[in-house]
């Protein structure tokens, strides 16, 4: 999988190092951030990953976020910067747009070599599951 540098901000490294009782831990890459972002379960990840969408406007949000209180500030924590794999599994999702309250794109499976794509948050998580689940 190739990408050219101009869009390669539009693309996401997402490196799971932990899956205990499905619950995901590891790590973001994108060329819009310095350094890597670890995150802790679900929310975590979908918190961390809209941030990175927002702060580089792509894709634009089709809607305003609701939410009950303001926003929680994402902290960048990574110990293991050179390593951009995950210790489980690793993959590439290109996001293409947020509508509907939720997002669209494609993933890409580095260890399985797959690519699929996706039509909601929740299907890229049965994706990301099925791939975790089958290689363990």
């Amino acid at each position: 999988m190739t990408l050219s540098c101009e869009n390669s901000f539009r693309t996401t490294l997402i490196c799971i190092d932990s899956y205990e009782n499905k619950i995901l831990q590891g790590r973001l890459y994108n060329a819009y951030l310095e350094k890597g972002i670890e995150f802790l379960g679900v929310i975590d990840f979908f918190q961390n990953m809209e941030k990175i969408f927002d702060e580089t406007n792509y894709p634009q949000a089709f809607s305003v976020k609701r939410m009950f209180r303001p926003g929680i500030e994402v902290m960048s924590t990574n110990t293991e910067e050179n390593v951009k794999e995950g210790k489980l599994a690793t993959f590439s999702m290109r996001l293409l747009f947020r509508q509907n309250a939720s997002w669209q794109g494609s993933v890409y499976w580095h260890e399985g070599k797959s690519d699929e794509n996706f039509r909601s948050a929740l299907e890229l998580l049965f994706l990301m599951d099925s791939a975790i689940s089958t290689k363990k």
